[in-house]
């Protein structure tokens, strides 16, 4: 299993969702209908991971500012809160802060918080709670300077008892893969990981074939299924660029056949990136604590979808895994207990997110339908009581002023 998890996702106003406050375990699918806000709630935890990894002033700026990312509703909410809990076999806890709007486009950082016990050590509880560019509360007795623009956890990044928070947090990788930028000539990279859209695949594959051989074998192995002929895929240079080439039997050919990406349908190349996305750091090597992937099915064959299917479920026993999903096939198997999912709707504009409702629930334990079947008969949808109205009283902060 992975080592770092998070165990619990809770959101206040952002984009569409109004408030939720699910579980995740080690697979998670997020099943709704298009535009029922999948998209955003895999958002927000890739804010959280942008915002650390970067600084949050450039993660609402490539979403537009702070005017696109604060939900629009009657009520004008000027802020939005979100709040991970963790767990590891070394320590547990949460992280959580509140961003609110300014005239002008401007932003503040009005609370953040972290909390957790570790484990290890002879004092046990780290922690520290912010409150409009003020420290309110800490376990240490030395915080870097605070800022009401930038998250302290970031600075806090260098110290040994908040590395392992900031490392979860921030090394979550999520992906939306796009033919065209897999298909196109790439420019070489240097970096370790797959880029959101796949656009330096070719460069994460080369670098696999040389250290993590048995993965990249896996990978073709799961494609070969899902695109039966494809017997392998290379990183293939071409002069200062480099693309990817495909080697398929053929009938009736006495040797497999190269094709280039170029010629290489949307769901083949799609579902490349699904699989180097899931595999592309193996067990025992540092890992992404979480994957997110969206509409992994799409541009594949119904017939696919069970070898896609086994993949998540073999990652998720290494990182843990969300897919954003409204598709019949993918969700056709009774291995989809409950506990993988999330029903996600709209209404009013506005998303609820809970675990499917009792009736559900009860059919899938049961085994009288499958979570696919569910959906086909628009019988997959949050439960009613957990989708109520609870922005007042869900609780993000917990360390006392």
């Amino acid at each position: 299993m992975t080592s770092f998890r998070v165990t619990r996702v809770r959101i206040k106003n952002y984009r569409s969702i109004g408030s939720c406050n699910v579980e995740l375990g080690p697979l998670t699918f997020l099943v709704g209908p298009n535009g029922s806000g999948k998209s955003n709630f895999l958002d927000a935890l890739r804010l959280v991971a942008d915002s650390l990894r970067t600084s949050l002033d450039h993660s609402l700026r490539d979403r537009g500012g702070i005017a696109e990312v604060r939900r629009r509703s009657t009520g004008h909410p000027r802020n939005f809160s979100l709040r991970l809990d963790f767990s590891s076999p070394q320590l547990s806890g949460h992280y959580a802060f509140e961003v609110s709007s300014r005239e002008g486009g401007e932003y503040a950082i009005t609370r953040e918080e972290c909390k957790a016990e570790i484990a290890s050590m002879e004092s046990p509880q780290i922690w520290y709670r912010i409150e409009r560019g003020k420290l309110v509360d800490s376990s240490e007795s030395r915080i870097p300077a605070i800022t009401d623009d930038r998250l302290l956890l970031v600075s806090l990044s260098g110290d040994p008892k908040f590395r392992p928070i900031y490392d979860g947090l921030s090394e979550m990788g999520f992906y939306n893969l796009n033919p065209d930028s897999i298909r196109e000539l790439q420019s070489p990279d240097a970096g370790d990981l797959l880029l959101r859209d796949g656009g330096n695949i070719a460069s994460v594959l080369g670098r696999m074939e040389r250290r993590y051989p048995e993965a990249k074998k896996r990978i073709e192995q799961y494609l070969s299924t899902v695109v039966p002929g494809v017997e392998s895929v290379y990183r293939k240079p071409l002069g200062p660029k480099e693309t990817l080439e495909f080697r398929q039997r053929v009938e009736g050919g006495e040797h497999s056949w190269r094709f280039s990406a170029a010629n290489m349908s949307d769901g083949t190349l799609r579902a490349l990136g699904v699989l180097v996305a899931l595999f592309q750091i193996p067990p025992g090597a540092p890992s992404i604590p979480l994957i997110g992937v969206e509409e992994p099915e799409i541009a594949l064959h119904p017939a696919a979808a069970g070898a896609l299917r086994d993949a998540l479920f073999e990652a998720s026993d290494t990182k843990q895994i969300i897919a954003s999903s409204h598709s019949t096939e993918l969700l056709d198997t009774s291995d989809i207990l409950p506990e993988h999912l999330i029903a996600v709707d709209a209404q009013g504009g506005t998303t609820l997110l809970s675990r499917p409702d009792p009736a559900g629930i009860e059919a899938l334990r049961q085994k009288l339908y499958t979570a696919g079947e569910l959906l086909r008969i628009n019988q997959l949808v949050p439960e009613p009581v957990a989708v109520k109205p609870q922005s007042a009283q869900m609780q993000l902060f917990e360390i006392n002023s």
